[in-house]
């Protein structure tokens, strides 16, 4: 199975992404699975039916790779820090947590969601 990822553009990954940490956004960190050194990488996280989830609406990312070799990681925002255990969700649970995060995100995220339209495409994981 071909692994699908949408590389973002480089406004995204040297403009927008250290902007939006400015303002608050959450900060998923986790230890690379080649380097050994913690990666980190702005993150939306969805709270929904009690429990919260990382969706990756660009599909397999390297911190989707990444945090699935740890298993754990960090939620940072400002300064408070969460450490974490990541569950990946079967893809028969995912379409409605899919649902759920463009409900709320969807806006930004429209063509991620446009190019690869399947909810096994993108790999989301419930925090422990």
């Amino acid at each position: 199975m071909a692994r699908k990822y949408l590389r973002p553009p480089w406004f995204v990954r040297n403009v927008a992404n250290r902007l939006v940490t400015v303002f608050g956004n959450p900060v998923l960190e986790v230890v690379g699975r080649k380097s050994g050194q913690t990666r980190s990488v702005p993150v939306n996280v969805l709270e929904h039916d009690s429990g919260r989830y990382l969706v990756a609406p660009r599909g397999e990312t390297d911190w989707v790779r990444n945090l699935r070799a740890a298993g754990t990681g960090t939620i940072k925002v400002r300064r408070k820090r969460e450490p974490f255990s990541a569950v990946e969700v079967a893809d028969d649970e995912k379409p409605a947590l899919i649902d759920a995060y463009k409900e709320k995100w969807g806006k930004v995220t429209k063509g991620q969601w446009e190019e690869l339209p399947d909810p096994a495409d993108h790999p989301v994981f419930r925090i422990e």
